[in-house]
């Protein structure tokens, strides 16, 4: 499909010659000559959004010459002008699990176009979309050869009507493609072959026109590629649904905080470690809403791959994104990844014509700076539950003496024997290792690492505890070949890190079921049992339902502390244990040296095994192949499915938009504390047969062991309704001293969540919730948003939101509010018993203050103002026709 562009007024459109073609682009260098502004010196970061509307300017895109000359004012101020834009990524990325429910709702659309008397033709992406399914494997197998397979046929068997509706959907959507399972975590799939840096595509007039690659998707991580220079971030499933159907973003130019990076990391120390002190820095720093640019003769030295974990954790520091301009090693890496010389070449020429190449001169204006010299870098993990909470290597097991104390209120003294094994489990002990997710295992340098560790101490007779569950579920299948090609696979193998599968695995929780007799010994003593993971996210409750403290580390940390089997030891200074003669074997002694890894990595991390590897790379596997689907417009929902539903939002939907209603006499669902994830809100892993989504299966005859997780059955809004606000370690201060997803009903007695409200919606009466700083951070998952809608709340004011969880409660048609002048819930005294009403919404304004009464059980009133978090005139509209989805259905219906 040609992309639309502008109709290029200001003569800004010119030629690049690569390689003898001829190539159209858009100059930023000629918006200054035609006196649009001065952008010599603006990030390239932001360079990226304004070639973005000098592209789509004048060409009924919404877009002015006065929000071009915007950037030139940004410039003038300092690195600060919110002016509202309307931004265009250039192709939409997805993963099954948020992916699965986006396609949902394009084919509820397509039902909804037809119910209002259009066709369902028009319901289709008008950008590149690429799906990869690597959520939905789960280690159920692990620590053998037969692992991989018999994971791999369990997804399978769990999935198969998942699979199928997204086959479906490949076939009936036009710009779709699907990835299959068993290729590789989407952001190392995007960043490894997808992506190219620089995009080329044939405008409406038959013509090649160049541009940056840009991208939306619908995972929090999607920023991992921002470490090749391709802007990019996570929003919301709503948010990309629109994206998809040809929709602007609608968003404020953003400040830019410059990060230098200097000097050079020294031996020892891992990307992993300088990532975790980045990701410290920047959320004190504070950073949520603003783009970050790493700049700094440090980059240098910093390889392409270590760029990238930095890129992939922007969601955890809180920015919308962190950028790497394009330099040497950006070519470099592009080669060694099998990108086309043709394609190289161009995005050289590209980044040096338009001013996104840094070089020794690249001095840009930045709204605010910090700097970080990379030779004071320590080996470090972080957790206990948040990935800021930094800790050094050498800090680890009196950190964690203090957080049993001061966190989990428990003494380390208590210890349970595991029935039927000679051991005994004690807090502390670690029962997960894990070596997963895109943070780290697109890192060859540390995967190398960990298995050099793993080599060194297989050699000594050092294998893992036997109540540690390791596993390793690489990003991509390269990963397996350089492994192989160094002969480190049979080394991790030996002590327990076979194959498990290529997916995010324990990351986003599919950490799989721990040993029975485990599980037992850990509920019998109430044990705060661990986790050690290279991943991203560590939040509670998010890991395992078995374990309460979650640690990041780097892989080769990871391999370290299954040898050890306990958080309660101090890595640089005690014996990780004893050798075939019986001698004590400290971590320094199986730590490679960085020329070691280096020379492997030289070796064995080939352009050919990239080349390799993606060459079919959407064909799949037999089983994926054997999948079949029926060829129609529109998807036959089957009745008895517990995994793909028709959702209710378009159904009965008028072609006439309403207005914006007050909330009048609203009661309080939950009240939240601070740094409530989407986690907390809509958790992604497994769920008991006692809880309302398990008693909803239960019902349907689907066994426990069918259960699966929240996140692969995120098609069906039934059990999605039952599991929101229903992890298990969310705690509702209306309830003293309880955990989980529970709340009080109409007549005050503690019921579950969902039964609440429901409860609520049976007597017509609307729901707010009521949270604390940081309210929705972590994981894009519109899911959060969407089964807050469908329980029936209207509002949720909290002291400040994380920003996709504000878009996408907006793109549902649920308002954020944001206290003002000092109130919060606790100045308030609230209980959970008032009644709250919120006017002056039916003439709201973008970002307007409006008045709140809060009516106490005593009878006493309070009025408050509120913040209304509806951003910008584009999110009013949304709001007043229910939610993004309904308005893009309600224009395509009239056209």
């Amino acid at each position: 499909m040609p992309i639309n562009v502008g109709l290029d007024t200001a003569g800004v459109r010119k030629e690049l010659s690569i390689n003898g073609k001829t190539i159209a682009f858009y100059s930023i260098a000629a918006a200054q000559s035609a006196g649009l502004g001065d952008f010599s010196r603006l990030p390239a970061a932001l360079r990226v959004v304004l070639e973005n509307l000098l592209r789509f300017e004048d060409g009924g895109f919404s877009v002015s010459t006065e929000d071009i000359a915007a950037f030139g004012i940004w410039a003038k101020q300092g690195g600060r002008n919110p002016r509202e834009i309307a931004y265009r990524p250039a192709r939409v990325l997805m993963q099954d699990f948020t992916g699965v429910p986006a396609v949902v709702d394009l084919a509820a659309m397509r039902d909804g176009i037809v119910g209002l008397n259009g066709s369902a033709s028009k319901i289709n992406p008008q950008v590149p979309v690429d799906l990869v399914i690597d959520h939905s494997v789960m280690i159920d197998e692990f620590g053998n050869p037969r692992a991989f397979q018999m994971n791999v046929d369990r997804e399978y068997e769990r999935n198969m009507e998942r699979y199928t509706f997204l086959k479906w959907g490949q076939s009936a959507f036009d710009n779709f493609r699907v990835v299959p399972p068993g290729t590789g975590i989407c952001h190392q799939v995007n960043l490894e072959y997808l992506a190219q840096t620089v995009w080329t595509d044939v405008d409406q007039d038959g013509a090649t026109v160049a541009y940056p690659d840009t991208l939306v998707g619908t995972d929090s991580h999607t920023t991992m590629v921002n470490g090749a220079a391709v802007l990019g971030w996570g929003v919301g499933g709503i948010e990309a649904e629109a994206a998809m159907l040809g929709q602007p973003i609608s968003m404020l130019i953003p400040e830019v905080v410059g990060f230098e990076l200097t000097g050079a990391m020294i031996e020892g120390t891992t990307g992993t470690d300088l990532v975790l002190k980045v990701v410290e820095m920047l959320r004190a720093k504070g950073v949520v809403g603003k783009f970050v640019e790493f700049f700094g003769d440090g980059l240098d030295r910093l390889p392409l791959a270590d760029r990238a974990t930095i890129a992939n954790m922007a969601p955890e520091y809180g920015a919308t994104c962190g950028f790497f301009p394009i330099d040497n090693e950006t070519l470099r890496y592009l080669h060694n990844t099998g990108r086309d010389d043709d394609r190289i070449a161009l995005v050289e020429a590209y980044a040096k014509e338009n001013g996104l190449w840094r070089d020794a001169g690249y001095a840009p204006i930045y709204t605010d700076t910090l700097h970080l010299d990379m030779s004071t870098i320590v080996p470090a993990i972080s957790g206990p539950k948040r990935p800021q909470d930094f800790v050094a290597l050498s800090d680890g097991k009196s950190a964690f003496r203090r957080e049993m104390t001061e966190t989990f209120e428990r003494p380390m003294g208590k210890r349970v024997a595991v029935s039927g094994e000679d051991y005994t489990l004690e807090s502390g002990k670690v029962v997960i290792a894990s070596i997963t997710s895109c943070t780290n295992t697109s890192n060859p340098y540390v995967m190398i690492g960990a298995g050099l560790v793993a080599r060194k101490a297989n050699e000594l007779g050092l294998t893992r505890k036997p109540w540690v569950k390791t596993s390793l579920a690489p990003g991509s299948q390269v990963v397996s070949a350089y492994l192989e090609a160094a002969g480190l696979q049979d080394d991790l193998d030996a002590i327990g890190f076979n194959l498990v599968g290529y997916g995010c695995t324990t990351c986003i929780g599919n950490s799989g079921p721990l040993q029975k007799e485990i599980s037992e010994a850990i509920a019998e003593g109430d044990l705060v049992a661990t986790s050690v993971l290279s991943g991203n996210r560590n939040f509670e409750g998010r890991i395992s339902p078995d374990v309460r403290a979650n640690y990041l580390a780097s892989p080769p940390l990871v391999v370290a502390y299954a040898l050890a089997g306990t958080m309660d030891i101090d890595l640089t200074a005690e014996p990780l244990g004893k050798d075939n003669s019986g001698n004590d074997v400290y971590l320094k002694d199986i730590w490679p040296d960085a020329r070691e890894v280096a020379e492997l990595v030289e070796k064995t991390v080939t352009r050919d095994a990239f080349q390799s590897k993606y060459a079919d790379v959407f064909k799949g596997d037999e089983k994926w192949r054997g999948v079949k689907v029926p060829d129609q417009e529109t998807y036959d929902w089957p009745a008895a499915s517990t995994y793909i539903q028709n959702p209710p939002y378009f159904q009965g939907m008028g072609p006439e938009p309403g207005q914006i209603e007050n909330v009048d006499g609203a009661r309080i669902l939950l009240m939240l504390g601070d740094m409530i994830t989407t986690d907390h809100i809509s958790p992604a892993g497994s769920f008991s047969q006692s809880s309302p989504a398990g008693q909803y299966l239960i019902d349907r005859q689907v066994a426990p062991r069918d259960f699966n997780s929240y996140g692969s059955r995120r098609g069906n809004h039934e059990i999605m309704m039952r599991g929101t606000f229903a992890n298990i370690r969310i705690k509702n201060e209306m309830l003293d001293g309880v955990e989980g997803g529970y709340t009080k009903g109409p007549d005050g007695v503690k019921t579950s969540v969902y039964e609440a409200a429901m409860a609520y919606q049976a007597q017509g009466i609307p729901l707010v919730v009521f949270g604390g700083a940081q309210y929705g951070a972590g994981s894009s998952r519109d899911w959060a948003a969407k089964g807050t809608a469908l329980l029936g709340v209207k509002a949720v004011i909290a002291e400040s939101f994380e920003r996709i969880h504000r878009s996408n409660l907006v793109g549902m048609g649920v308002i954020p509010f944001e206290f003002t002048n000092g109130d919060t819930r606790n100045s308030l005294d609230l209980k959970g018993d008032e009644t709250v009403s919120i006017s002056g919404l039916d003439s709201v304004k973008p970002l307007q203050e409006v008045p709140c009464d809060i009516t106490y059980a005593n009878g006493e009133t309070r009025t408050i103002t509120l913040k209304c978090r509806i951003d910008t005139a584009p999110e009013i509209e949304y709001v007043e026709h229910g939610g993004v989805l309904h308005y893009v259905l309600r224009n395509l219906a009239k056209v």
